[in-house]
């Protein structure tokens, strides 16, 4: 009889690329982190092999709350087949205790070293790794979930990890590893804040983080954090703080090793000259960002947090620069590539970039209402699982967008039905 096993090789990729660990320490890891978060397992290097070699295709729910926590990558992304999950009729339940995992994992800071006033004593590099691992599990449960269950959670667990760095004991080193990950968990927050329609919050997280870029002089940091000042720019229309943030954020990097990192910004870059009418620059930067993106990924120099930006997510920048130059056609087949390439990942993304599909049909010289309407539909359809306040904003731009071709059957159906949805009168 064939052996049917197939061997997981994303998750022996993690172990030995990533923890460079073997199979007797990645357990020990695991049952350490499990620990952490209040799950207690026995996990062995037995049942280590026996995922890597294909033997369990899906690990029980406390295997794979403890991995994702451990590694920031939901079981599929991990080689699991997930297929094997429980019926359709079961998976609104497993979503809110997904969720509940989240904010469970995200929380994890406070039990182990509980806020009473006192000083949380001596810091070590496991707590600095938990400031880590925080900061991938919120930016994992967002892309699929959007903001609005972990804002504040996210909050609270800044609020621990600045308490450790201010009244906690710790070396110099230690010191200025964890203020670079409370850094990094400043930007995650400001993000959530940001997806949450909070802009001035996220202002402010956001300088936090270049503040503590600059003294623990982390370039990787200090670039993600103009990156994420050039996007605030532009979202609150301020073309040319954008272009000069997203410069500023090329230039901290420049020598970090990752190209894919130097084109995210250019073409964040793009955006600000998009947005402010230049052609030609928005063009260049357009280019210079394809440009470097095909250089591929480098390994260990792309850091967790850039997981997000795949081919589908340049497409859909590029889209969003395409519509602010009155592009629309353009515009409107890369929204619409961004939403193939994204696949099954990047919910919230997903349903952004559709939403962009809808906006540009219904505007583009030609307009194509039934077009427009047919993927405003499938927008509603992410509903309510994402939760994300610029999404809502995003339907409303749909609703502007659409209420000229009301005549058309089909918008006339999806206005009733958005309002339904979302109450709005």
């Amino acid at each position: 009889m064939t052996d049917r096993r197939l061997p997981n090789a994303p998750l022996r990729a993690v172990r030995e690329s990533e923890f460079q660990m073997s199979r007797q320490e990645f357990a020990a890891l695991i049952v350490a982190t499990g620990q952490e978060i209040g799950e207690a397992v026995g996990c062995t290097s037995r049942l280590v092999a026996a995922w890597e070699d294909g033997e369990v295709t899906l690990p029980r729910p406390v295997y794979r709350r403890i991995l994702t926590s451990l590694t920031g990558r939901p079981p599929h992304a991990l080689g699991f087949r997930t297929a094997t999950l429980p019926s359709r009729g079961q998976a609104p339940k497993d979503r809110r205790t997904v969720l509940a995992g989240g904010a469970a994992v995200t929380l994890s800071l406070l039990p182990v070293r509980a806020v009473t006033g006192k000083v949380p004593g001596r810091i070590g590099a496991a707590d600095v790794r938990a400031v880590d691992r925080a900061v991938i599990t919120l930016y994992a449960h967002d892309h699929d979930h959007g903001s609005a269950a972990l804002r504040q959670d996210a909050a609270r667990a800044l609020n621990t990890a600045y308490q450790w760095f201010h009244d906690g004991e710790y070396t110099d080193r230690t010191g200025k590893r964890l203020r670079a990950a409370t850094g990094y968990l400043s930007i995650a927050a400001g993000w959530l804040s940001y997806d949450s329609g909070r802009v001035s919050d996220a202002r402010s997280l956001y300088g936090e983080a270049l503040a503590a870029a600059r003294i623990a002089d982390d370039p990787g940091l200090e670039g993600h954090a103009f990156g994420c000042l050039s996007l605030l720019a532009k979202a609150s229309g301020r073309p040319r703080e954008a272009i000069a943030a997203a410069q500023g954020a090329q230039r901290a990097v420049r020598t970090y090793g990752s190209p894919r990192m130097l084109s995210l910004f250019a073409m964040r870059e793009a955006g600000g000259w998009a947005l402010l009418g230049d052609r030609a620059a928005a063009d260049q930067s357009i280019v210079r960002a394809h440009h470097l993106y095909a250089q591929g990924p480098r390994e260990g120099a792309d850091p967790a947090w850039l997981e997000f930006f795949t081919p589908g997510e340049l497409a859909g920048l590029e889209a969003l620069a395409r519509a602010d130059l009155d592009q629309h056609d353009r515009a409107a087949a890369g929204a619409e590539q961004a939403v193939l390439l994204h696949g099954e990942a990047f919910a919230r993304n997903r349903a952004l970039y559709e939403a962009d599909v809808a906006i540009q049909h219904a505007v583009r010289e030609r307009p194509e209402p039934e077009a427009a309407a047919e993927a405003a539909g499938r927008v509603l359809a992410y509903l309510p699982e994402v939760r994300s306040d610029r999404l809502l904003q995003q339907l409303h731009n749909v609703e502007s967008a659409l209420q000229r071709h009301t005549a058309v059957p089909a918008v006339s159906d999806w206005l009733e039905k958005y309002r339904a949805t979302t109450g709005v009168s």
